[in-house]
Parts: structure tokens; C-alpha cells; sequence
């Protein structure tokens, strides 16, 4: 391979993994989210793996790389030496990443010089397996830059959640929608539209609404069991059940964007579910329900466990009330959901404030 070739190659698998460097601490630091960095510290050893093991020849990359003589070095633009937020340090990241991998994959088709050991002086293709290596971790990165940058804003609003409040007609001493507002009036973070009997076209007109409402407050919007829906009404999550969809099988319906949250009832189903990777998990019942009882109640210690599992929003569930949610809390819950506790109150906002008033320094 010529000179001019390698200083290409090596430039751009430097500047790949740089810019994988930069995404990992991302991840790791500003989401916490462990999945989506180990998924760029993958896709970073996967390059180092290819260049030791003769993609990019050390010895060669070495003698053909020219940092001083570079002219490119001292043209940058004013926009390249500023950024204005470490979401645009991302997006750059992610943008350098894919530019590079793109190179990578195209000199990357290039064989070596003939093998003057093959007494044929056929062409040792030594190169190829980078190139086929920079085109699925292209692919890699396109899903990975989803993920964090337009589900990551989102998961960083979930994380700041307290109060997560389902809305069940049925259950609400007003109208649904009245009640709806009433809640986010109180301080409800997030509404979640549980109606397992509407027909389709009026589950989405309720969610529809909800989404107007919730605009309006400020507030996030899941929709439980379906992801259809939530896509339709430009919901901000989906709420899976243990007999609804795997969260992968729901991500191919509604897409990366959307953050998708699974129910746990034990300790087994908390670890199952941390495989499947959702953005959040719900853990109970905590305490007996009476708008679903159940024979099984987890209690405070099941909470405890999934806190100490993941750094994920562990959303406690379950019979909560005022009077014990300082103990939820305290067994690491980062949210606490509700459903009749606000919304069969007299007073929905009034009930609301009154769960919020149980965090710390509220």
C-alpha cells in the first residue's frame, strides 16, 4: 500500500477512535447509561483489535505519518475550536466518527503490494477486513448516535422525574382529562395513559390529548403496552409489561428516539429486563394496590435490589401513598408512580403535592 494511503488510514483510525473516546465518556458520564458506553468502547477495541492484528500495519502506519508536514493542520475553522454544549460536542463527535469510518471503509478496499513471498505475486489482501469492519461499524454508530442524541435528552428529563402518575378513566372521580391536568397542575413529571378496553381510535385521540397537555406543563408521555400508539401520538415512551413485547421488538416499532420502560416484579425479572436494555424499569407492587392487587407484593427490598443493580430510573409502583414515600425513597427509588392515589383524590393537584412534598429538600 502506498504512503499516501496509510497516512490516510492512520489519520481517520485515529480520529475514529478519538471520537469513540469522546462518545464512551458521553455515555459513561453525562447519561449514565452503561449500555450505550460499552457499546462505544466495543466498537473503539474492534478498530485497535483490526489494526494489531494487520489492517493497518503498525510499522508501516508509523513510517508514512507525517503530523509536522501536515497541511491541514493549522486550517481549522472558528466554528471547530468552539462548542456550545456538551450535546454539541456529541453531535460533532458522532459527525467526525462517521466521516472517518467512511474513509476507513473506501481506502480501506485497497490490497497490498504483492506478497513477494507468494510465488504467484498474487496480492495479499490484508486490507479488505477493514473495510468491512468500518461499514458495519458505521451502521454501529448511526444506531449508537440515536440513542444518545435524540433519546438521550430524554432520558436525561426521566432521570429528573419524581412523580409519574397513571391515567385510568375509570378510576378518575372527574373527567379523565380534567384529572389529567389536575395532576400536572400538582407537579406530575410524567403521565402515563393506561386504558387497556378503548378502541384504537379512541385510545389515540386520548393520547393525542394527553400529548397537548402534557405540552403544555412541560411534562413527559408514555403510553402503556402499545407501541403503535405511542408512535402515532408523539408520545415521549412506551410501557411494556412482562407479557407485552420484548423492549427490542418494540424498539423496531418505535424507533430510537422513543425511551421504552419495562414492569419487574421480582428480583429475576429485574435482571432479565436490565439484559433487554430498556431506558427505565418499574419495580413492584411495593405495597398492596388497591387499583391492582396482586397475591405477590415485592416490598421496599425489591427496590433495593434493582437500585443497586443499575443506574438506570428504578420507578417504584404500587399502593404508594404520602405517608410511605419516604420509605420508597429511601430504599433508592428515583421516581414514584401513582395511579388512584391522585387520581381518585378530590383534589388531583392538591394529592400530587402532596407525594412531591415526601423528596428530599422538596
Amino acid at each position: 500500500m502506498d504512503a499516501a494511503a496509510l497516512r490516510i488510514l492512520d489519520a481517520n483510525m485515529n480520529r475514529a477512535r478519538e471520537a469513540l473516546r469522546v462518545v464512551e465518556d458521553y455515555a459513561r458520564f453525562a447519561l449514565d447509561d452503561r449500555a450505550a458506553a460499552a457499546a462505544a468502547k466495543d466498537m473503539r477495541h474492534a478498530l485497535g483489535r483490526a489494526a494489531a492484528q494487520g489492517a493497518l500495519p503498525a510499522g508501516d502506519a508509523l513510517a508514512a505519518r507525517d503530523a509536522a508536514g501536515d497541511v491541514g493542520r493549522t486550517a481549522k475553522t472558528a466554528g471547530e475550536l468552539r462548542r456550545d454544549s456538551s450535546e454539541a460536542v456529541l453531535a460533532a463527535s458522532f459527525a467526525r466518527l462517521g466521516e472517518s469510518l467512511r474513509v476507513l471503509g473506501e481506502f480501506g478496499k485497497l490490497a497490498a503490494p504483492p506478497d513477494a513471498s507468494r510465488p504467484d505475486g498474487a496480492l495479499a489482501e490484508v486490507a479488505p477486513p477493514l473495510a468491512a469492519l468500518a461499514e458495519d461499524l458505521r451502521y454501529r454508530a448511526y444506531e449508537l448516535e440515536q440513542r444518545l442524541r435524540s433519546r438521550g435528552a430524554l432520558r436525561g428529563r426521566f432521570r429528573r422525574v419524581r412523580l409519574y402518575v397513571i391515567i385510568t378513566a375509570e378510576l378518575c372521580r372527574d373527567d379523565w382529562l380534567v384529572t389529567a391536568e389536575g395532576a400536572l397542575r400538582g407537579g406530575a413529571g410524567c403521565l402515563q395513559l393506561r386504558e387497556k378496553a378503548l378502541p384504537d381510535a379512541e385510545l389515540l385521540r386520548r393520547a393525542k390529548a394527553l400529548r397537548a397537555a402534557c405540552d403544555r406543563h412541560g411534562a413527559l408521555l408514555v403510553i402503556n403496552d402499545r407501541p403503535d400508539i405511542a408512535a402515532l401520538a408523539a408520545a415521549d415512551g412506551v410501557h411494556l409489561g412482562q407479557d407485552d413485547l420484548p423492549v427490542a421488538q418494540a424498539r423496531r416499532v418505535v424507533g430510537g428516539r422513543l425511551l421504552i420502560g419495562k414492569s419487574t416484579h421480582t428480583s429475576a425479572q429485574v435482571a432479565a429486563a436490565l439484559d433487554e436494555q430498556p431506558d427505565y424499569i418499574a419495580v413492584g407492587p411495593v405495597f398492596q394496590s388497591p387499583t391492582k392487587p396482586q397475591d405477590h407484593v415485592a416490598g421496599t427490598a425489591l427496590v433495593r435490589y434493582a437500585a443497586g443493580r443499575t443506574e438506570l430510573p428504578v420507578v417504584a409502583i404500587g399502593g404508594l401513598m404520602a405517608q410511605v414515600a419516604g420509605e420508597v425513597i429511601a430504599a433508592g427509588a428515583s421516581c414514584l408512580c401513582v395511579c388512584s392515589a391522585v387520581i381518585s383524590a378530590p383534589d388531583p393537584a392538591a394529592a400530587a403535592r402532596g407525594l412531591l412534598d415526601a423528596w428530599p429538600g422538596a
